[in-house]
């Protein structure tokens, strides 16, 4: 076993000219009001290397150019379709009149576990809301379904970029093995 170098890495990668023909995850992201610049930037590398269909900033969830969230980005707000939208709402409602599933990633009363969707489920919105409140009912409320990622310690949740990381590769996985 010997470690790649970067060039190795880069070789096997597309480029901002090849992405058009990379196959992409049928999965679009509404992030409301995130706090956190890094949480964010942090949610479009990872939205990068699942490489979704298009990722919704809304509410006061910061956006490019802000300088935080491109720090932690690292060029990924350039290979992400992403658009900032105020009105989480109007987003949601536009997605569910094309035929779009919408899933709150969220601790409901009603939640399935993150990995027991399945291919006919595509293409899905994945809802992700604050770092402390989370979805807010009035999105919930719009929501076809909720996941969950089961917490065995004694936290409730785990870091907004990282149950966003955890479940977007979960359905890539689905996707691309259903």
């Amino acid at each position: 076993m010997k470690k790649l170098t970067h060039a190795e890495i880069s070789e096997k990668r597309s480029t901002l000219e090849t992405l058009d023909r990379v196959k992409k995850l049928p999965v679009y992201v509404v992030l409301n009001s995130i706090r956190s610049s890094y949480n964010v930037g942090s949610i479009f590398r990872t939205s990068d290397g699942a490489m979704i269909e298009k990722l919704y900033l809304c509410g006061y969830t910061p956006h490019p150019p802000k300088k935080e969230v491109l720090k932690t980005a690292l060029g990924s707000q350039d290979s992400v379709n992403w658009e900032y939208a105020e009105d989480p709402v109007k987003v949601i409602k536009d997605l569910k009149k094309q035929g779009i599933k919408i899933v709150a990633l969220e601790q409901t009363d009603e939640n399935i576990p993150y990995y027991s969707l399945t291919k006919n489920d595509f293409p899905l919105c994945l809802v992700v809301g604050n770092e402390i409140t989370g979805v807010s009912q009035e999105l919930i409320d719009l929501c076809d379904a909720s996941i969950e990622i089961p917490q065995y310690g004694i936290k409730q949740s785990l870091n907004v970029a990282v149950a966003y990381g955890i479940a977007v590769f979960e359905l890539r996985k689905i996707f691309d093995n259903g």
